[in-house]
């Protein structure tokens, strides 16, 4: 019992992918060793090919590594069949997106509700959810307004909430401001942030330092492979 609590959030190791190119095989991740405790913010950087991308998707389960291990809340998660890992992205895990992946013609309280309409949650209990998550991250006002309504940020925060819903441990943030001016990126960051120091993992992948100098620990990929693993020590004021 002991050991599995004190056991990482996330630790792969020999972690690698390789992609199907005619008749080559291309490595886009290449024997990945890491571990990400619980409550820690991790931003992973690196270039357009570098394997930041693959990772995050082994990481959220949308995809299976090619070899290696990866366990997650100390559970092997790599082999798991298609159904079972479907369980673990709806249940544990919370994706924030680059372009928000709302619905268009549904409400935020409907949005933020969906996962829990998969997880088959009761109706009364799915509206009492949405609303406290929508009201946390400051849209209590906007539940009945549909993305054509809301700013860019504030479909952020929609997306944010949805993916708060399920109460994961674990919130994965693929580019979250790349469709963001400055002055609303700083607010999702700071939103993120606060939801970090409330206890949650958040791993966020990025390619902008400004973006990435709002964790606390930057990793950074090229060539499928870890280059760099720092703390941060100078955290935005």
């Amino acid at each position: 019992m002991a050991a599995a609590l004190i056991a990482p959030l996330i630790e792969v190791s020999g972690l690698g992918k390789d992609y199907a190119m005619g008749n080559t095989l291309v490595a886009a991740l290449r024997g990945v060793d890491l571990r990400i405790d619980r409550g820690e913010f991790v931003a992973i950087m690196g270039a357009s090919g570098s394997g930041k991308s693959t990772f995050m998707n082994l990481l959220g389960c949308l995809d299976k590594p090619s070899r290696g291990r990866y366990r997650l809340a100390g559970e092997e998660v790599s082999g798991l069949s298609g159904d079972a890992l479907a369980r673990v992205r709806n249940q544990r895990i919370g994706f924030v997106f680059q372009h928000f992946n709302l619905l268009a013609r549904t409400s935020a309280l409907d949005n933020v509700a969906l996962p829990l309409l998969y997880g088959h949650t009761p109706a009364a209990e799915r509206t009492q959810r949405a609303r406290q998550r929508l009201s946390e991250v400051g849209l209590g006002e906007r539940l009945a307004h549909q993305p054509s309504q809301l700013s860019g940020g504030q479909q952020q925060r929609v997306a944010i909430a949805r993916a708060l819903v399920n109460n994961p441990t674990l919130l994965l943030a693929d580019e979250p401001t790349g469709a963001l001016d400055t002055h609303t990126s700083l607010e999702i960051m700071a939103l993120l942030q606060a939801l970090n120091r409330g206890g949650l993992t958040v791993v966020l992948v990025t390619h902008e330092h400004d973006i990435a100098r709002h964790a606390r620990r930057i990793i950074t990929f090229r060539d499928g492979e870890v280059i760099s693993d720092q703390p941060n020590t100078v955290l935005p004021a």
